[in-house]
């Protein structure tokens, strides 16, 4: 594995905790036209149609199981019967953080999946292109062997002036005056395919965001997708990463939207913070 593979980083099952929408959604579909030669449904029908949907719902909702005590209907070692899609599920997600990384995970397979998302998304962050904060991120989520040996060609990649050129940042690893630097990743799911106890392996499936939001960058924010292999280590009562490696896809087909101004994506990022993720 090339030291690059850090620069940007199954059935999975990883639940993230979303705010409650209270409203309506300014992005959702608009008005149907009217079917051609006919009439649009009457309100009567549609308001029936409303409240019985409405009523299966409730029955649904009123005779779910709540048998288990871990909130989401599913067994605590995540091989039960599977929880509804909107439900959180699992353990209680962490609350230490260790340089404002998450950290203290259960010693479990829904621990090391938590930890192996929330790594991911450090070791794919902007903070990455700092040298104090990549070493706090290094030492962080490796175990300290692996954040030994990787630390040196870290730095020589990230401090490689022609490699931060190439991407349109400055020598020094800042975004040109006027630009937004952008290293975001989205995680969408995570399988545990080896757990032994002290170690396991686990791929995370993820939608990564990089690039310049700017007006003249020549290096526009693009998304990309990958699946990324941790092999973790439980080093010091906490899961760590001991090595990883990187291949492109699932790639999902895209849809015919268009892209957003260099302003609004600029905005969005500095505006949207991340989540820590929680199976």
């Amino acid at each position: 594995m090339s030291d690059d593979d850090d620069l940007f980083g199954g059935t999975g099952e990883t639940r993230t905790r979303l705010p409650e929408r209270g409203g309506a959604d300014g992005y959702g579909p608009g008005r149907r036209p009217g079917r051609p030669g006919g009439r649009a449904p009457s309100r009567s029908l549609v308001t029936v149609v409303g409240v019985v949907v409405l009523l299966i719902a409730a029955i649904a909702f009123a005779n779910r199981d709540n048998s288990s005590d871990d909130g989401g209907g599913g067994r605590g070692d995540g091989k039960g019967t599977e929880a509804a899609p909107t439900a959180p599920t699992g353990e209680k997600p962490v609350s230490g953080r260790n340089g404002g990384i998450p950290s203290g995970f259960a010693k479990s397979e829904q621990g090391v999946q938590s930890a192996t998302a929330n790594y991911a998304v450090a070791l794919g962050s902007a903070d990455m292109f700092d040298e104090e904060q990549r070493h706090r991120i290094v030492d962080t989520v490796y175990t300290p062997q692996a954040a030994a040996t990787r630390r040196p060609g870290l730095d020589k990649v990230y401090n490689n002036k022609s490699f931060l050129n190439r991407i349109g940042l400055r020598d020094d690893g800042t975004a040109p005056s006027g630009t937004t630097f952008i290293s975001r990743i989205i995680p969408v799911g995570t399988k545990v395919t080896k757990f032994d106890g002290n170690s396991a392996t686990v791929e995370i499936w993820y939608s990564s965001l990089f690039g310049l939001a700017g007006e003249d960058t020549k290096n526009p924010v693009t998304e990309s997708w990958f699946t990324n292999t941790y092999d973790m280590r439980w080093s010091g009562g906490d899961w760590k990463v001991a090595d990883f490696k990187q291949q492109d896809g699932p790639v999902p087909v895209g849809r015919d939207q268009r892209a957003s101004t260099a302003d609004d994506m600029a905005k969005a990022v500095e505006e949207y913070g991340g989540f820590t993720y929680a199976r």
